[in-house]
Parts: structure tokens; C-alpha cells; sequence
């Protein structure tokens, strides 16, 4: 039988949690959020989502990224290989850039 999680977190708990999930990156983010929502069972997802002010559908694919984990490619990195904005060019280069 499964545990179902009815109860919720000290209000201090709480703060603390947000406090240390502000600091993390995105990444980590999911990761933490959908740690604590597997620790704490069934209904931990929904609860998580409203004590960290996340979206549930970020945790729950956040759960297909956790069982891939040890292949993770981008170990170490925050984005993609390409990811974020590109650099500025010259778009005319008759104009001296001082």
C-alpha cells in the first residue's frame, strides 16, 4: 500500500525551503522539487508545486529526467550546447565600433 501525504510542512520548513530553492539553477530546481515530491509520496507532487511556486508539470517531467540521470550528456552544464543568445555582429561594417 502507498503512503499517501496528507500533512504539510512547518511554515519555517516552508520558507526555508523557497529560500534554498531560490538559489539553485533551473536545473536543480526540478531536481530538488521532484526529490522531495517522490520522498513524500502520493499527492507530494501538487503540495511541492504550491510550497515552492512551481509549476506540477515542471516536477512531473522533472520525474523522467531524475530516471535518466546517470546518462545525463550535459553533466555540468546549465544550458544546451547552442542554447541562450547569440553574439552581436557587425551588421555593417562600414561603421567603426570605438
Amino acid at each position: 500500500m502507498a503512503f499517501a501525504f496528507t500533512g504539510q510542512y512547518a511554515p519555517e520548513i516552508q520558507v526555508q525551503m523557497r529560500d534554498f530553492y531560490g538559489t539553485l539553477s533551473e536545473k536543480d530546481k526540478r531536481r530538488f522539487a521532484v526529490l522531495e515530491a517522490k520522498r513524500l509520496g502520493y499527492g507530494g507532487i501538487s503540495y511541492i508545486a504550491d510550497v515552492l511556486g512551481c509549476s506540477a508539470r515542471t516536477i512531473e517531467r522533472a520525474w523522467d529526467e531524475l530516471d535518466s540521470l546517470p546518462d545525463d550528456p550535459l553533466v555540468g552544464r546549465i544550458r544546451a550546447p547552442g542554447g541562450g543568445r547569440k553574439k552581436k555582429s557587425n551588421p555593417n561594417p562600414s561603421l567603426s565600433l570605438i
